[in-house]
């Protein structure tokens, strides 16, 4: 069976070149596609074409720029069962999970589409006679975004989207170990007839690709989602030329469990949002903060709800944790896994590498779930991204709220309690961009803003209408009559 190749994109034309395979990480043997590897002169001529493209695209008006991202979802909709299993391939979550977020990016361009027709700027009474005085909305102009491998479709739809309402032209760098999810979504704006030059696709090395793009002359601004190195390193250079940038990075997201909490379901919380996706999720829980007096109760009832979890080929059915992304990916968690043996004792289950039929073709380590973590271990500091859970004890919602801030991220968190000041006290008192009570701390919805704070965000929030800030700038104009 041949191997589909999968080309680069640079103003409105398929790129041909030397190429590198992306395979399923369920089974390696399979080549999901062959994908063409980019260079730093794809990068410049890509910037160039989105350069020479943007007058146009700038000056056409946003309800027909809307249009065209109405458009694109509607192609996505189409092939919404065949993103869903593609997804699932490249990045090896399941295909529920997968389905689910094909249908958010695909909401994701309905939303901002329909931002076209409501670009608002600033009206404002002068203190003169006879001024009028208004601010309008203008694009920032060649955008570079650089995207991940565990939100494959989701993460560049809320990147490309905003960015085009607003009158921007693009250059995608997708992730290498999953860069077909976003292949989709530029040939999508393809088929839909985006103007040439306008949408831009280069996949290839992150280091290479990455480093050209944000030394591009014509880029004004970078949106980057990944690791903390990456992203410290990319705003280093940008601020050589002080680009407009845009950072979302890692976390180390507590989930705290109050002693009055729902038990049953902060104990199916904890484990979704620890483990599904694989843990490979920046918002995903990896530390259980958990008043002293259920501490015993809570470890015992995870434990037992972890051990019932599936992990398998996500394409399976009753499947409920696919493998991870990639063999560096499967040696970090293994490694980590190691050092909480160090400091913690043996994990309460899970932590091996699965063998035998059906996973020795694939990435596939077992849930963890360690308990007795303290503050100073490495597990309860440092992002895992994979599925390990550090338990932790707290006196008190006051000294469960000093643990959880006691790191150097604030991306999400959760509360489980019923007690309303409880509640509250969590909600003004936690450092962290994405708050959830009662819920998983992973899973968020694009009509609001999304962004942490502290080391793991820089920069304007994305998603909902705080996207527009990032994406645009402000022509203020004052006229006398």
């Amino acid at each position: 069976m041949s191997v589909p190749v999968f080309r680069n994109y640079i103003n409105g034309a398929w790129v041909d070149g030397p190429g590198f395979d992306n395979r399923n990480p369920a089974n390696t043997d399979e080549v999901v596609g062959r994908f063409v590897k980019g260079s730093p002169a794809d990068v410049a001529s890509a910037a160039d074409a989105a350069q020479a493209a943007l007058p146009g695209w700038a000056a056409m008006n946003g309800p027909a720029r809307g249009a065209l991202l109405y458009r694109v979802a509607e192609i996505l909709d189409s092939r919404f069962e065949q993103l869903g299993a593609e997804m699932t391939r490249e990045e090896g979550k399941t295909l529920p999970e997968a389905k689910g977020e094909v249908r958010r990016a695909i909401n994701i361009f309905r939303y901002f589409a329909g931002e076209g027709a409501r670009l608002a700027g600033v009206l404002a009474p002068s203190e003169r006679d006879r001024v009028h005085m208004f601010a309008v909305r203008k694009p920032v102009g060649v955008i570079g975004l650089i995207t991940p491998w565990n939100f494959p479709s989701a993460i560049p739809a809320w990147k490309m989207a905003p960015a085009l309402i607003c009158g921007n032209t693009i250059v995608v760098k997708p992730a290498s170990a999953a860069p077909l999810s976003s292949w989709r979504i530029v040939e999508a704006c393809h088929e839909a007839g985006f103007p040439k030059g306008v949408v831009n696709y280069v996949a290839g090395s992150g280091g290479a690709i990455g480093s050209a793009l944000v030394n591009a002359r014509p880029v004004r601004a970078i949106s980057f989602t990944g690791s903390c190195q990456v992203g410290n390193h990319l705003h280093a250079e940008a601020s050589k030329r002080r680009l407009r940038i845009q950072l979302e990075m890692g976390g180390k997201n507590p989930t705290i469990v109050l002693a009055d909490a729902d038990f049953n379901q902060a104990v199916e919380n904890t484990v979704n949002g620890a483990f599904f996706s694989t843990g490979q999720k920046c918002t995903a829980t990896s530390r259980a903060i958990v008043e002293e007096s259920i501490y015993d109760r809570f470890v015992e009832a995870v434990v037992e709800r972890t051990r019932k979890l599936k992990v398998g080929d996500g394409m399976q059915p009753g499947i409920d944790i696919g493998p991870c992304v990639d063999q560096g990916q499967l040696d970090t968690v293994l490694h980590y896994v190691e050092v909480g043996k160090k400091e913690a004792g043996e994990p309460l289950c899970g932590g091996r590498r699965l063998t035998g039929a059906g996973y020795d073709k694939g990435y596939f380590v077992e849930p963890a779930v360690f308990a007795g973590v303290t503050q100073d271990m490495v597990i309860a500091r440092e992002e895992v991204f994979g599925p390990v859970l550090a338990i932790m004890r707290a006196r008190d919602l006051k000294h469960a709220l000093e643990i959880a801030n006691a790191s150097e991220f604030g991306l999400s968190a959760s509360l489980h309690t019923t007690n309303l000041s409880r509640m509250y006290e969590y909600i003004y008192g936690i450092e962290a961009g994405l708050v959830t009570v009662n819920l998983p701390s992973a899973g968020v919805e694009y009509q609001l803003p999304f962004g942490g704070t502290k080391d793991s965000s820089f920069g304007p929030k994305e998603q909902g209408p705080a996207a527009m800030e990032f994406y645009s700038d402000y022509k203020t104009v004052y006229v006398k009559y």
